[in-house]
């Protein structure tokens, strides 16, 4: 005998295999993921096309885009999916009972370094139960998780966002150019843009973000500028700077206050940088994503996408993210 639920539960089924195929753009990728046979979700997605009497997919060999309507339904169709996925630690959070399950991350090395320490140490004193796991990852490969929904959320910085994402800034850093101890703009107290000139930059590599920022801001003003070192890593950037090698343009959330160098302010010409969070749009998060994202923010979720008051830097945070996550 049939169980009366079946048209119901193949329905799930059948938005499963179109959702993650959407996010994959390839029928293999969901069907690995699903850990199901290839034909048995395009067949799935056929069954769902056949009952909605529309073309979900365009078939451009391996590879499949959506249709209009697919776009459509994908908006409609991803949070059900995402809440079925959910539904026991959903069920669990309604009875107070936060305490288990994964909690993916995506970060770059600044943010794992300099503004979630002591938020994860915090979080996993009181809920232990919670598996936190921190991917170190660019600001490239944080989006391709974040759409493939292998994470729940990324943290770190943004200048550009992308329609299918949300930026929630949280934190911001002001710029500072460091150099070491006895160099030759350490006395000075105005340092323009034509001070610098002469001095070579160390600078992140060119593909990240805070060399594009930099090239900019000198090329507007038209100045030129030198570039002595190419160099992965604030830590790795204020010890060359350090021992001399270069003088370098930083975002504040790298300096602890410790080091050897001499920091002067140049936030006349180059912009605060503002650290946040970023969720892919119409995502369900998992209650242990809520309380995690509620610890970093209190307001988080009443401010839902409105830009946030600017807050105090502390001296243990921050740098790049979505644009370096």
């Amino acid at each position: 005998m049939a169980i009366a639920d079946t048209p119901n539960l193949n329905q799930h089924r059948q938005l499963r295999a179109f959702c993650n195929a959407a996010q994959t753009g390839s029928i293999s990728k969901a069907a690995k993921r699903l850990k199901l046979s290839q034909p048995s979700v395009s067949l799935q997605i056929q069954a769902l096309e056949k009952e909605l009497d529309t073309l979900l997919f365009e078939r451009c060999g391996p590879r499949i885009r959506l249709t209009p309507a697919g776009e459509l339904l994908l908006e409609m169709a991803q949070p059900l999916v995402d809440g079925f996925s959910r539904l026991a630690d959903s069920f669990a959070a309604r009875l107070g009972n936060v305490h288990a399950g994964p909690l993916e991350i995506a970060s770059g090395e600044a943010t794992l370094l300099y503004i979630l320490p002591d938020i994860i140490k915090s979080f996993s004193d009181d809920y232990p139960q919670i598996d936190v796991r921190l991917h170190n990852v660019t600001g490239h490969d944080g989006m391709e998780l974040l759409r493939a929904d292998e994470v729940d959320f990324a943290v770190g910085s943004m200048i550009e966002v992308p329609d299918d994402l949300v930026y929630h800034p949280i934190y911001q850093y002001k710029p500072a150019l460091i150099m070491c101890k006895d160099h030759p703009l350490s006395e000075k107290e105005h340092i323009a843009l034509e001070d610098i000139s002469p001095y070579g930059l160390i600078l992140p590599p060119r593909h990240l973000s805070t060399w594009s920022v930099v090239d900019l801001v000198f090329q507007q003003h038209g100045v030129p500028y030198t570039v002595a070192l190419e160099a992965g890593g604030w830590e790795v950037i204020k010890r060359y700077v350090e021992i001399g090698a270069g003088i370098s343009i930083v975002t504040s959330i790298c300096l602890r206050g410790f080091e050897n160098l001499t920091v002067k302010p140049i936030d006349e010409y180059f912009p605060n940088r503002s650290y946040g969070v970023v969720v892919r749009r119409g995502k369900f998060l998992s209650p242990q994503a809520k309380q995690f994202l509620e610890r970093m923010d209190h307001n988080f979720f009443a401010r839902h996408t409105a830009p946030p008051p600017r807050r105090k830097s502390s001296q243990r945070s921050e740098e790049p993210l979505i644009t370096n996550l």
